[in-house]
Parts: C-alpha cells; structure tokens; sequence
C-alpha cells in the first residue's frame, strides 16, 4: 500500500504548524487576502441571469418554494417568451435560495413588485432607488461569496488531513493552499453567480469525509450526515453524481475496504441519487429543440461529428494547460475563440495520449491502493461533466468548470513536492521560500483579475484582448460601447465608441446571420450615428427573421423620425408604410402617415413637429 509514503516526512518543518486550527487559520487568511477586492465589486456575466432577473430571488424567503420547483434558469427564460433551452436543463437550487436568503434580511421585493423591478431592469447606471440599493448589495454578496470560499477551503484541509494525506498533515495543508490561491479560480470566486461551485465542492468534500469517519466508527449519525451533505451536493450543483464512484474507490484506496464491502457501502447513497433523479425530472420544464442550431446555446451547432469530438478531445487538454499556466484568463471561450479541429491536428492526439495515459494510470494505482488513484479519478471524472463527452454543457470550456478537477491537479502537486522533499531531503527554508514565491505571483494575478470582474464592462473590455474571436465577448463588448453612449457628454467618445462597435456587431452577425439581437444593437448603434438607411436595413433584416420582435415598431418609428431630422419625407414615408404594414392600427404611425400625406399635398418637404411624438 502507497497511501501512506509521505507520512513522517515533515520533521523538518515546525510541530506547530501542522495544528489544524492554525492551518486552518491559514487558509482562510489565505481566501480573504487573495479576494478581499472581489468585495467592491458589483454584477457580471451570468449574475444577470440567476441573481438580477431572478424574480424569485427578489422575493426572499418566499421565493424559495419555486426555487426548489424551477429550473434555475425558469424565470430568465420566461421573461423572453421561451422555455429551457440546455440540455438536461439546470437545477442548482441551494446556492440560489442563499441569495433569497440574503434577499430577505436586504430587503425583499413583494411578489406584485417585482415585475416592475424586471421591466426596469439594473442598467449600466444606477437610475432608479432599486438599482442603486442592488448595486450596493452586491457588494455584501461578493463578502459572502469569499466566506462559502474559505469554508469550502476549510473542509478541503479537513478531507485531506483525515483522508487523502493522513499522517501528513503538512502536504494536506500544501495541497489545500495551492487550490486556494490558484488563479484559475477567480471565476468562481469573483462571479457571485458560481457560488454554486464553491458549495459543490464543499458539500463533496464533507461527503467523502463523513463517509470515511462512518467506516472507521460505525455511527449511525455519520451516515445519516453523510447522506445529508451528499443531497446538498447534488443540490449545488449535478457534479457530485461522481461521487457514487469516487466514494467506493476512496474506501477502497484509503481504507483497505474490498470491492464488494466498497460497492455495498455506497448503495445508499445510490437511493439519493435516484430520488434526487426523480426530482429534478419532475422539476425540470420541455427543452426548447430551436437551441439546437443557435451557436450561444450550442458552440458546436456547425461543427461535424468529428469535429465536434477532435474539438473536445483538445479542449480537454487545455483545461489541463490551464492548471499549470493559468494565463491569460478569460470569461468566456465560446464558439470561434477555440475553433473547431480535426483528426489530422496533432494536439487533438496528444490530448488523447495524455488523457489515455492518466486512464491508464488510475488502472495501475487502483491496484496499489495509491492516493494518485484517487486524485487522477478526481480529475478525470469531473473533467467527463464538462468537456461536452457526456452531454452538451451548452459551453466550449470554461475557467468555473475545472474547479472540481483543479483539487485531484493540487492534490498530484502536493504528493510529488512532499516525495521530491523526501528523497532530496531538501531544507525547510528553500522549501519555504518556493511556496512563498508562488503564493505571491498567484496574488499579483489573481488580484488583477479580480478587479476585472468589477461589472461586464471591465470584464469584457479586458477579455477581448485574450478571447478576440469569441462571439459573445464580441457581442458584450460592441453592446457594452453602444449603451455607454447613453451616459457620455463628449460627442466626440461617444462617436468614437459606435465606430469601434459596428465592426464588432458585424463581426457577430458573421458568424451567425440569423442573429436577431445583432442586427437590432446593430441598428441602434446606426440610429445613435444618425444613419437611417443602415438603420433599416439592420431592422428589416431583423423583420424578415423574427417579425413579432416587441421593439421592432418602436424602432421603425426611430427610422421614420430620423429620416425627417434629415429632411427626408421619401425615406420617412417608407418606413411608415412598413410600420402600418406591422400593426396598421397604430395611432403613431397613422398620425405620421396623414402628417406626410398633407404635407405632400401642400408640397412642403418638413412635418410640423406635433406630429411625431
């Protein structure tokens, strides 16, 4: 048996620090000094979605029973007309009701105001009383954020020190403060919305801790609680469905369990996963199949069969080039950033080669009962969850995604330090010193990227240089600087910002032609230019894809007012036509309508300005 190799080996560093309350002290120093400047910030990328726009969220307390029964996402989707658009739908209530929660003691939003807290929405300035109080909220939620943080950190140390590295307590305490300073990491961290990670990985870690202390001692309360926390797991996130493997092998590896004996002691745990199954079936609405062929939904809509595995099979390795050089860092690789591949690319088969190696590995170590076993399975399995092999996670890759795998990473990283310390029998000072000097530069990096995850405007302003062929850092970025005109006063920023954002907008609608909400920003941009020609164009371009779109009309009578800015009556009184062609009961285009044709009769070439609105 190997699990106990580097056991006895840290004489050289002081009793003291292999206390755990001083570990444990830490690493959650460690948490808040690497994130304490998460706390000023406000929301970005998908806060939007589960927090922002999550009417049950506003609710507080009494949103909480149609969190449990929606899918996370049921209340974005509802609001645009459309039902769940990802494959196997998204259920993670638990870190959603701590939203509630925090909602409740922040002040809830009675359930006949939220509608109006919706329509209003949150801008890029805080114009009415709800945005600046969520604003300024948002601040108490990054705070807590860092908390779940530590906490997960916390029981992290506490599996490795009883579990993965018993006897050694000094590598569990290095495996545990590599996790936490990992740049990779800030994802998780700085974006409120992905504190469904952090408890995920919490709840595992207290699940396999609890289950191992239940086989060493027998206590009925130890499995009762190791059952509860893997329910929570499951609740966080449906990652921890790898623990029905991951719980076997671990007491098969740590604790000299047999196969059968391992097998038997996680049927129990097989029932709350089925439960668990049933439920979120249950729960979980119709996917809507148009999601299909829409690259923000599905980043491999165009890619052929090989190549959308040749493209996962290099994708994977990159996640594992991201663990050992986390530069640069971006919010988001979706479709075009990590083009599709093929079979003749060598990457693809070196990714197969070093993936087919760790497989062959976890095979080797099984046998040997090593701790390596445990740690390649970690990686491996939770990299299965969201390298698109099982099913289609609705995203390419993302930093969020290999948080879990990123444990097994330290975990290898800690065994070989303590073994390379062992043989080498290397001093405590240079020993000290390495880490010290990693510890640091991870702080640079992870501190410059936190303050990039301030809003969607520093983030994707910044994400642009790493991720320029992105689709949606192209679309967020070309919007960001479209909206922003709203609140300049100097005309010349504000012309300057359009002109950077119509090739971005033309960049998108290049890599999806059928993309409504390109062509109407677009043309928004075009109405801020004084443009009403390309205006139209983008909006009859938007007519002829989706002829119900709510701002359509209003935006056509935009064009028409445009139009006679410019003293053109021929272009405005085209427009018009279109416009009654949409709703030919509408009272401000018939009031301009019978406004051009006086005008026309009279041969005047303006329109008195009572008659726009």
């Amino acid at each position: 048996m190997e699990t106990r190799s580097i056991q006895g080996r840290s004489n050289f560093l002081p009793n003291w620090l292999s206390l755990f309350w001083v570990q444990a002290m830490i690493v959650t120093v460690l948490a808040f000094v690497f994130y304490s400047n998460t706390i000023r910030n406000e929301n970005a990328l998908d806060d939007a979605l589960v927090i922002e726009r999550n009417e049950f969220v506003h609710r507080g307390l009494a949103g909480i029973p149609d969190i449990l029964t929606h899918d996370t996402y049921f209340c974005y989707y509802d609001q645009l007309g459309t039902s769940n658009q990802l494959q196997g739908g998204r259920y993670r209530p638990l870190s959603v009701i701590t939203y509630a929660i925090e909602q409740q003691f922040m002040g809830a939003v009675p359930l006949e105001g939220t509608d109006s807290v919706i329509t209003y929405g949150l801008g890029l300035q805080a114009e009415y009383p709800y945005e600046k109080k969520f604003f300024s909220e948002m601040h108490t939620r990054h705070f807590l954020n860092v908390v779940w943080y530590a906490l997960a950190a916390i029981a992290l140390l506490m599996l490795l020190r009883a579990v993965v590295f018993r006897g050694s307590p000094l590598t569990a305490l290095v495996a545990t403060v590599l996790f936490v300073i990992h740049p990779v990491h800030t994802e998780v961290v700085a974006n409120v919305k992905s504190r469904d990670e952090i408890m995920s990985l919490l709840f595992i870690s207290l699940t396999l801790l609890l289950v191992v202390q239940y086989h060493r001692r027998r206590s009925v309360g130890g499995l009762v609680a190791s059952l509860a926390c893997f329910a929570l797991a499951l609740l966080s996130k449906e990652y921890a469905i790898t623990l029905l493997v991951i719980l076997p092998l671990s007491l098969y590896v740590f604790e000299q369990a047999d196969i059968r004996k391992a097998a038997i002691a996680t049927l129990p745990f097989v029932v709350v996963a089925a439960a668990y199954a049933l439920w979120r079936l249950h729960v979980l609405g119709p996917r809507n199949p148009l999601s299909d062929t829409d690259i923000q939904i599905n980043p491999y809509a165009y890619a052929s069969a090989a190549q959308k595995l040749a493209t996962e099979i290099g994708t994977s390795l990159r996640y594992l080039k991201l663990l050992v050089w986390p530069h640069p860092l971006s919010s988001d690789y979706s479709y075009a950033q990590i083009p599709y591949t093929d079979f003749a690319d060598p990457f693809v088969w070196l990714s197969l080669v070093v993936h087919l190696s760790l497989v062959a590995g976890i095979v080797v170590l099984v046998v040997r009962r090593h701790v390596l076993a445990f740690a390649l399975a970690f990686y491996l399995l939770n990299l299965l969850m969201v390298n698109n092999f099982l099913f289609d996670i609705g995203a390419t890759m993302g930093e969020r995604l290999i948080f879990h795998s990123s444990l097994g990473f330290v975990i290898v990283l800690a065994y070989g330090a303590a073994e390379f310390v062992r043989r080498h029998k290397v001093s405590y000072g240079v020993v000290t010193a390495l880490l010290l000097l990693i510890t640091v530069a991870a702080g640079f990096k992870t501190s410059a990227r936190n303050r990039d995850w301030k809003n969607n405007g520093t983030l994707f302003l910044k994400d642009i240089e790493a991720s320029p062929n992105s689709f949606l850092v192209n679309l967020n970025v070309a919007t960001i600087l479209c909206n922003r005109t709203d609140y300049e006063s100097d005309s010349a920023r504000r012309r300057a910002d359009l002109e950077r954002a119509i090739p971005l907008f033309d960049k998108v609608i290049g890599m999806q032609d059928n993309f409504v909400l390109g062509y109407m920003n677009r043309a928004i941009a075009w109405l801020k230019l004084g443009e009403p020609d390309r205006m139209v164009t983008d909006l009859d371009a938007v007519r002829r894809i989706y002829p119900i779109y709510p701002q359509l009309l209003p935006m056509y009578y935009r064009a028409a007012q445009l139009y006679l800015t410019r003293q053109n009556a021929d272009g405005a009184r085209r427009v018009v036509q279109t416009g009654l062609q949409l709703n030919p009961n509408d009272p401000d285009f018939r009031m301009l309508a019978a406004a051009l044709d006086s005008v026309a009769s009279v041969g005047k070439t303006t329109v008195p300005a009572g008659a726009m609105r």
